[in-house]
């Protein structure tokens, strides 16, 4: 029996100088979804993969950079990976936050193309609703929700501060004015877990992205999407989309940028779900880095990720 593969797609944070370029330059498969993207995105005047490849790690970092080539690295990695045999049993895709496009487009919801142009329109208005309101992001490393969220209700004081990001057990991030960020610092020890302000250019998945949320959902109203061939899981629900029903889809999608990314709870869900022994399903995060790797040994250990950040010659082996 074929034993089959369920797909995890990075989001924004993986990136970083150079991504893609060893698949660029071993596989033709990956080759040509690069040139496909180039010939749609440029970033000052310079097409995507230049960017990628050799642009500056602050050039590379920007979230109107970052999210396109973050999805075109991912979707060329699988491509290599197929044309070397490997990823051809597909049941299941699953992305964090910028990833669930990437999985989406997988799963068959709309083509390369579509999916580059909406996650590059994302990318801008992100960082243009980010640039327009001061806001941040603090990691909590320790802390539950109840924990949490107590720190949110003592730092904000009349501001913006949400749980934005609940990515595996203990690791959970806030988000929200710049100074409410400042003040969770203090809070969080009160609580009895650590923080950490993050780089990051603003207050992501929380309502200081309104405008983004809004632009948005007039160009995913103007996008084709198909159904779902495979289920793939919603960052907003925790639960697979509903494969029929493109106005949910595309109504989640736009939440999804002002509220919470529910990865651990996705990915416990998606485990528990999952049969074990020898029918269930490998598990394949593409490129690149190895984030959902490291998330997915503290949600559970016993869901083991193979990452494909690189090519490497047992490629070509791996179901």
């Amino acid at each position: 029996m074929t034993q089959q593969q369920i797909i995890l797609c990075p989001g924004q944070g993986a990136q970083t100088p150079g991504m893609g370029r060893a698949w660029f330059e071993s596989s033709a498969a990956a080759a040509a979804i690069f040139q496909r993207a180039d010939a749609i995105v440029h970033i000052g005047g310079e097409p995507l993969s230049k960017v990628a490849f050799d642009g500056a790690p602050d050039t590379v970092h920007r979230t109107d950079v970052s999210q396109p080539a973050l999805y075109t690295c991912a979707i060329a990695s699988l491509h290599a990976l197929q044309e070397r045999g490997a990823c051809r049993s597909i049941c299941a895709a699953a992305g964090l936050s910028l990833g669930e496009y990437t999985a989406l487009h997988i799963a068959g919801a709309f083509t390369f193309e579509d999916g580059l142009q909406l996650v590059a329109e994302r990318g801008r208005q992100m960082q243009a609703a980010a640039q327009a309101s001061k806001g941040g992001m603090v990691a909590l490393i320790g802390a539950d929700e109840a924990q949490a969220q107590a720190v949110c209700d003592a730092a904000a004081q009349g501001e913006v501060l949400v749980c934005a990001n609940f990515n595996a057990p203990g690791q959970i991030v806030l988000s929200g004015h710049s100074s409410a960020c400042d003040r969770a610092l203090d809070a969080s020890a009160k609580v009895g877990c650590r923080a950490t302000k993050l780089q990051v250019a603003g207050a992501f998945h929380s309502p200081l992205m309104a405008p983004a949320a809004e632009a948005m959902a007039a160009v995913l109203d103007r996008t084709a999407f198909r159904p779902l061939q495979m289920p793939v899981w919603s960052n907003v629900t925790a639960r697979p989309h509903d494969s029929s029903d493109a106005n949910l889809l595309r109504r989640l999608l736009v939440d999804q940028i002002v509220r919470p990314v529910q990865w651990s709870q996705s990915m416990a869900a998606l485990s528990a779900e999952t049969p074990s022994g020898d029918a269930r399903p490998s598990l394949h995060e593409l490129a690149p880095g190895s984030v959902l790797k490291g998330l997915m040994r503290r949600i559970d250990r016993t869901f083991e990720v193979t990452t494909h950040d690189k090519p490497e010659p047992a490629d070509a082996s791996k179901p």
